[in-house]
């Protein structure tokens, strides 16, 4: 199954207008659990930064986490790049109409070394998976970095991560370059670039994995089988809503011991 189809006809609907992408937004915010890990781990590393720093977003998708960085953090000056085109034009245009300046889009590969000693905190949210030298990627990600900064990293695990559940199994996922990261083979790879390790950590447990099958999953194959689903999503989200957030709550307010994602936090000494 490919992501991409569907998401280039919800990105499609998304870039209507300001008021649509802010909602677009809201949405993914709220169904996505990811982001509910992810926006958790960076405010605990910035905190209540009130001085001027640098962030990479690298592999930016729709600009979600950009957005939220600026408008929760300004004093930050964030830089987001994507391998897509379309992508980065389509979020330069919306944050132009929305005001918010702190944020500059660029086309880059992250396979190729750019940046020396530029920034403080670098965000690579479901990006590790779908590039195939991911060492390169990460001795970059160390000489982008100023001394003392931090890498997030958030990637599917190899316990079902991408929905793959044996050694012989395909990615739910057809755009996936590997279908997910043991935390030994993660924490072995940061390391070889020169990182230290500050944390690494399992999401989407036994109820996250069943909210995420309900809420995306489930969703997904529909509208891979037929875009006549986008008809039906609003009735099945407002049978399974309720007990999808449920499930991700659970998950959000436990320590996970295993599970199909990783959460990982990596420094620079």
């Amino acid at each position: 199954m490919h992501y991409d189809p569907i998401k280039n006809i919800i990105g499609n609907v998304a870039r209507k207008n300001t008021v649509v992408r802010k909602f677009f937004y809201a949405v993914l915010g709220i169904i996505f659990l990811r982001e509910w890990h992810v926006k958790r781990a960076l405010r605990k590393i910035l905190g209540k930064k009130h001085e001027p720093f640098s962030m990479f977003d690298a592999g930016s998708g729709f600009g979600q986490y950009s957005y939220y960085c600026a408008k929760h953090f300004p004093s930050a000056t964030i830089y987001a790049v994507d391998v897509k085109e379309e992508q980065i034009a389509d979020c330069r245009n919306f944050f132009i109409k929305a005001g918010v300046n702190n944020v500059a889009f660029e086309v880059e590969d992250l396979t190729i070394p750019k940046h020396t000693g530029r920034f403080d905190v670098i965000l690579s949210v479901d990006v590790m998976e779908h590039i195939e030298d991911d060492v390169k990627v990460f001795r970059n990600f160390f000489q982008a970095l100023k001394k003392g900064g931090k890498v997030l990293i958030n990637t599917p695990s190899n316990l079902g991560g991408s929905d793959v559940h044996d050694e012989s199994g395909k990615s739910f996922i057809g755009e996936h370059a590997r279908n997910g990261y043991s935390v030994e083979d993660i924490t072995r790879k940061l390391k070889s670039a020169g990182f230290h390790m500050e944390k690494v950590s399992y999401t989407y447990g036994p109820l996250g994995s069943i909210a995420w099958r309900l809420g995306i999953k489930y969703p997904m194959v529909m509208l891979n089988k037929s875009k006549l689903f986008f008809f039906v999503l609003p009735f099945y989200y407002l049978l399974t809503l309720w007990l999808t957030l449920l499930f991700m709550l659970a998950d959000y307010s436990v320590r996970n011991s295993r599970g199909t994602g990783l959460l990982v936090v990596a420094v620079k000494k």
